[in-house]
């Protein structure tokens, strides 16, 4: 079981260009970073629409990496 935990809106995000390439933004449960992946190519296309809601994927990944690292032991080592 992956620590990730992706956005499950952005799963109709696809590239405009018609190429079948996804964008992930997920987060880890455990020390709260954000992972932003962009599947099956180095790059892509998004509308102005689908960037939107890239943008606030990571948004709300932000905000919940702040939860879990605000909660967090200072002395707790972050492991990956």
């Amino acid at each position: 079981m992956s620590a990730f935990a992706s956005d499950p809106a952005l799963d109709e995000v696809h590239d405009a260009a018609g190429h079948g390439t996804k964008v992930d933004v997920a987060l880890h449960l455990h020390d709260g970073t954000v992972r932003l992946s962009i599947l099956s190519a180095q790059e892509i296309l998004l509308t102005a629409d689908d960037a939107d809601q890239v943008a606030q994927a990571l948004q709300r990944a932000a905000e919940q990496a702040r939860r879990i690292t605000a909660t967090r032991a200072p002395d707790r080592p972050t492991g990956t």
